[in-house]
Order: C-alpha cells, then sequence, then structure tokens
C-alpha cells in the first residue's frame, strides 16, 4: 500500500486536527501511514540540513526551520508581496524582485531535497499552494518519478494578469512535472487552461487532459469543502452557547450583519464598511435596529499593506459611529482578534445576515460555515459576492453581490433583512444540499481518486 505524501508550508504538528487542510488531509495520512512536509514555523540564523521528525497516529511530520533570510525572501518575500497579490488580481500591490525569487526557489529546492530522501516506491505526493510551485519539477530533478499532484488554493488569474509576474513562465512549467492539478473553480481552471494552450503550447484532448511537452496532466476543478456535520454540531458546544450568550446581551433585539475573516485586501473589507456607511445613509428606518460586528483577525502583520488596511478600517468604522451611534447603540463593531470555531459557529447561527464580499478569493470556507451553522427553521441570509469561489455552487442559494458597487450592496443588505421566512428556509436548503453533498471528504477522496489513491487512501 502506497503512502500519501503532503507537502504544505505549514501542518498540523502538535495542533487540533480541526478546520482547512488539516480536516482534508489528515484521515488519508493516517490510512497509509503518511508524511506531512512542511515549515516547522521555526526561524533560525542559517540554512537548515536536516528535519525535525516526530509522529503522531502512524502519520509523521517531517519539519525544517527557515533562516531569517529564507523567510524574509521566500515567505514574507515573493510568497507574500509577488504571488498572493497578482494571484488574486490585485498586480497593483504586487513586488517584484530577483533577490527575493531566488529565495523561493533555493527553498522550493531545499525541500525537494529534504522529502526525496524520505520517499518510497509507491508514495503518491500531494502538494499545496503557492508556496510551492517550483517543487513537482524539483521533485523530478531529483529522481523522484512517481504520481504528484498539486492543488492551489487560492485563484489562478486570467494570463494577462499571471503574465505580470516577471518569472510566470517557469512557474507555469514547474507546474507541468505534476500528474493532476487542482484548481478552486472553473473559472481558475479556464485561466490556467488558457496559459498553458496559449504560452506552453499544450494540447487539450477531448477528455479535458492537457499534454505538455509529451507529459499529459489532469487539470480539474475541485471546490474545497467543510466537515459539514461535524461544523454543524458545534453550535451546541458550550463555547458557542457562551458566545451567543455575550453578543446576545449587546444585540438585544437588533438585527445580527456579520463578517468574520483575516485582515486581508483580498477580502473587501473596507468596501464592505463603506457598503454598510451607505445602508445607514440612506436607509434611516434602520437606525438602532441593526448591529454590523466585523471579525478581522490581524494578517501578515510585518506586510506594509496589512498595516494599511487596519488604520483604513479604523477610519471608516469611526466615520459611521461618529456620525450615527449613540449612547445604546453603536452601529460597527469591529474586532480585530480570532476566536474559535466553537465561538465562531455561535455567533453565525444568530446572524441574520452573513456577509462575505471579497474582491477576489479561492473559494472562502466562511461563506459554507455561515450556512451550515444556521437554524433551518428561521435561517439568516448569505450575502456573497460574485469574486469568492464559493459563489459558483452557492449562486442559487446566496444573494450575489458585485463587491465594488457598494450602494448595490448596502441594497442587499436590506433586502436580506426583509427576506421573507420561506424564501429563506428554500435559498437554505439549495446552499445546504451542495455543501453536505461536496464536503471536505467529497473534495480528498475526489483529488485523490484521480491521482491513483482510493477513497479510503490507498493505492
Amino acid at each position: 500500500m502506497g503512502r500519501l505524501i503532503g507537502v504544505s508550508n505549514r501542518t498540523a504538528a502538535g495542533a487540533a486536527k480541526a478546520g482547512g487542510l488539516a480536516v482534508a488531509l489528515w484521515d488519508a495520512l493516517v490510512n497509509t501511514n503518511g508524511v506531512w512536509f512542511g515549515w516547522s514555523g521555526d526561524i533560525v540564523d542559517h540554512v537548515p540540513r536536516g528535519l525535525h521528525v516526530e509522529t503522531e497516529d502512524n502519520v509523521e511530520f517531517a519539519l525544517t526551520d527557515l533562516s531569517e533570510e529564507e523567510h524574509a525572501g521566500f515567505y514574507l518575500g515573493y510568497s507574500n508581496r509577488a504571488l498572493w497579490p497578482v494571484l488574486h488580481y490585485r498586480v497593483d500591490l504586487a513586488y517584484f524582485d530577483e533577490d527575493e525569487f531566488s529565495a523561493y526557489a533555493e527553498v522550493n529546492e531545499r525541500f525537494a531535497r529534504l522529502i526525496t530522501t524520505r520517499l518510497q516506491d509507491g508514495d503518491v505526493v500531494w502538494v499545496h499552494d503557492y508556496h510551492f510551485m517550483l517543487l513537482g519539477q524539483e521533485l523530478r530533478a531529483h529522481g523522484w518519478n512517481g504520481r504528484m499532484g498539486y492543488f492551489l488554493h487560492v485563484p489562478f488569474p486570467p494570463p494577462e494578469v499571471f503574465m505580470s509576474i516577471p518569472d510566470h513562465a517557469r512557474l507555469v512549467r514547474a507546474l507541468c512535472a505534476f500528474d493532476v492539478i487542482g484548481v478552486q473553480t472553473e473559472t481558475d481552471r479556464h485561466n490556467l487552461e488558457r496559459y498553458l494552450t496559449e504560452h506552453v503550447d499544450a494540447t487539450v484532448g477531448e477528455d479535458g487532459m492537457v499534454t505538455v511537452n509529451g507529459h499529459t496532466i489532469l487539470l480539474k476543478a475541485y471546490p474545497i469543502g467543510i466537515a459539514t456535520e461535524d461544523f454543524m454540531s458545534l453550535v451546541e458546544s458550550d463555547e458557542a452557547k457562551s458566545a451567543v450568550g455575550k453578543l446576545s446581551r449587546f444585540l438585544g433585539d437588533r438585527s445580527l450583519i456579520l463578517g468574520v475573516d483575516r485582515m486581508d485586501y483580498s477580502k473587501g473589507i473596507p468596501n464592505r464598511f463603506e457598503a454598510v456607511g451607505r445602508l445607514i445613509d440612506h436607509y434611516p428606518e434602520i437606525h438602532g435596529r441593526i448591529s454590523y460586528t466585523q471579525i478581522a483577525p490581524p494578517s501578515r502583520s510585518k506586510v506594509d499593506e496589512y498595516k494599511e488596511l487596519r488604520e483604513q478600517l479604523d477610519e471608516l468604522s469611526g466615520r459611521v459611529n461618529g456620525d450615527y451611534g449613540d449612547l445604546d447603540w453603536i452601529p460597527i463593531r469591529y474586532l480585530a482578534r480570532s476566536y474559535p470555531r466553537e465561538a465562531l459557529a455561535g455567533i453565525y447561527r444568530i446572524a441574520a445576515v452573513g456577509l462575505v464580499t471579497p474582491l477576489q478569493d479561492g473559494m472562502n470556507l466562511v461563506a459554507k460555515e455561515f450556512v451550515a451553522a444556521q437554524n433551518p427553521e428561521d435561517p439568516g441570509v448569505l450575502v456573497l459576492s460574485q469574486f469568492a469561489g464559493a459563489a459558483e455552487q452557492l449562486a442559487d442559494g446566496a444573494v450575489i453581490v458585485n463587491p465594488h458597487d457598494k450602494s448595490g450592496v448596502a441594497d442587499a443588505i436590506k433586502m436580506a433583512l426583509e427576506m421573507p421566512l420561506t424564501e429563506r428556509q428554500q435559498r437554505y436548503e439549495t446552499m445546504m444540499k451542495v455543501i453536505r453533498e461536496q464536503d471536505i471528504s467529497w473534495w480528498r477522496q475526489s483529488f485523490l481518486n484521480d491521482l491513483g489513491l482510493d477513497a479510503e487512501g490507498t493505492a
């Protein structure tokens, strides 16, 4: 039986296996006595030579530190200042530096060298996200000929945007070393296929397989899901009930409008604040009857753009609260801190409106968690950006908006607040059908089946 070999920038070593990639990989890793490679989270003075290895439930974590120079160039630099903004269609925020690309390439090569020392015949390698776009090619260069898959968790932009990266050709040609390339949406798949056919001389067969230089690749959309039933159960947890109790004392009989996002410019939080401001400007009859709470834990606080974003949010919320707030009403509550998943499940459940309005997003699992947490008898309404990957799956149940149209978002919130119960229930049921059928297990099994592992994680 072959092992699953997972590779990602960060792993779940020593952490609870709940949410995100940990849930997605864990069962298959356990079933195959697999290995999870990644960064330890530690930063050291010099480039490390080896790995820290630890074992949990027959899963081996093989971790390496990053040197200070690697962390600055590979992670803070090229990954987050070049790739992240371009992949989110924000070329205006991208910074391209040859030394940072060299650091990115060197870390990909070092990971490949360390990984190949522990690979065995029959292993299947699954690489995750934009930190390791060169890794497949480097693994091949170090002698690995086994099956390899790659999944991009963030969007892949149109070729015209992606080609702003000076090293775009090298990045995509390196991706062509994989046997399966997965993306979140059909839009992402179409964009990458266009790049391959227009700039790498790839051909696409009737079966959808892409051939590059004699190597055939399965390029396919695999929209990632959540552990739906598990998340639904969190609303009954003590932490959920405690969070609901605290928030309810503040809310009173007001309707809760809720946003939950990392502090990231791709999430469109300033646009959202302005839309809520317009809602309050244009509809005086809702004054004192709604409360918008935005949970936005800081993200990448060392990067200048994120510091500027936080200052912008402080200014926007201050304007609305200064103009309209009263002794017993704060229109916008802005909480720059994180909360446990259990607490969030409870908060989602009592929200009348969930605002998920990124400017660009790979999937956005908050949208799915919000729906899963709702009370079927009296569900809240999901207002969802057309640019979130989740919009492809949830368009029939969510209220779809353009996050750049602030007045349009304001009107959508007003419509959601006034939506009849029967319509809210129908929309909820439509979305829950998708979220249940295409959950995290479905996502993992779909990808691994195409990569050559069956649903139980065996070769």
